[in-house]
């Protein structure tokens, strides 16, 4: 790459090289390296709460969104000195080094590699087998879409409520929702899977036409499947405010309630980069709370 190609900037007194800034990452809409920098850097604020502890995967699309991707766990060995690492569960081989994404510039170097998703674990770095949250995932099967996402996650919630848990509501930029439910007091993963199936076999039972436990992919057709599975210690889910690689810079976007109902009864719930900025300015981080809520699962659930 000629040097002409290279563009070196200071963000938080650290000196980054980026690069192609010109490409467009996004070919339907237009939208360019350069912008998707822009959107991490300017999000960051909000955004490293949720991630700047926690071993993140990322997944790059060196050639745009139209081309091939790739996931990648093991931080890059030719990443900056300033960007740290956390040992996180990895595979069946053992624990690996993820990247530890707890600075602007760190996200900013991450977005030049063209990682445009980031996913985030339940757990914390040093505590890999303690998750500070709950997650269930929402996934609908054709031709369902995020209006009945939007439709059991409130049906979720009163489950929730009835135990004396609050959830967290968020699209996930893609088709589908996730809700958060947020513990920060001492918890292992197989309690909260279990905790998730529970809820999900319940839903089941009640609204056996619309909701899915079960993870065989052939029966999905219509419904949704609240995957329970995604609170594994080896699981990651797309972090709060990631974009994601559809036509457009999507973003995995927090929610308030009103906004779930609205999108139950088929308001739109998209958001893309631009609009979460602005969102920003207007409701602050929907997911605050998410950082500081203690709260227990039922045991036995």
């Amino acid at each position: 790459m000629a040097d002409s190609e290279r563009v070196h900037v200071e963000i938080d007194g650290h000196r980054l090289a980026v690069s192609n800034l010109e490409k467009v990452m996004y070919p339907m809409v237009g939208f360019t390296k350069a912008q998707v920098i822009d959107y991490y850097v300017r999000i960051a604020p909000v955004m490293l709460p949720h991630i700047a502890d926690r071993g993140i995967t990322l997944r790059r699309w060196p050639d745009g969104v139209t081309e091939n991707s790739f996931f990648e766990k093991r931080c890059p060995s030719h990443r900056p000195g300033w960007v740290g690492t956390c040992l996180g569960p990895g595979d069946r081989s053992g624990g690996i080094e993820y990247c530890r994404l707890d600075s602007i510039a760190a996200l900013a170097w991450t977005a030049n590699l063209a990682a445009l998703e980031i996913h985030s674990p339940m757990s914390r770095c040093g505590a890999v087998d303690s998750p500070t949250m709950l997650v269930f995932d929402l996934d609908p099967g054709e031709p369902a879409t995020i209006i009945e996402c939007a439709q059991v996650a409130i049906e979720i919630n009163d489950v929730l409520d009835t135990v004396g848990l609050q959830s967290f509501p968020k699209t996930s930029g893609s088709k589908g929702m996730q809700l958060y439910v947020p513990l920060n007091t001492p918890h292992e993963h197989d309690h909260a899977s279990d905790f998730a199936l529970a809820v999900a076999q319940l839903l089941e039972q009640k609204l056996p036409k619309l909701v899915l436990s079960n993870m065989t992919k052939k029966l999905r057709k219509g419904k949704i499947f609240i995957d329970w599975s995604q609170n594994s210690r080896h699981k990651t889910t797309i972090a709060p405010y990631s974009l994601r690689a559809k036509d457009r810079p999507t973003v995995s976007t927090p929610l308030t309630w009103d906004e779930v109902a609205d999108g139950a009864d088929g308001e739109p719930l998209g958001f893309e980069a631009t609009e979460v900025l602005d969102r920003i300015e207007e409701h602050g981080d929907l997911f605050a709370e998410t950082l500081t809520l203690e709260q227990e699962l039922p045991v036995g659930g």
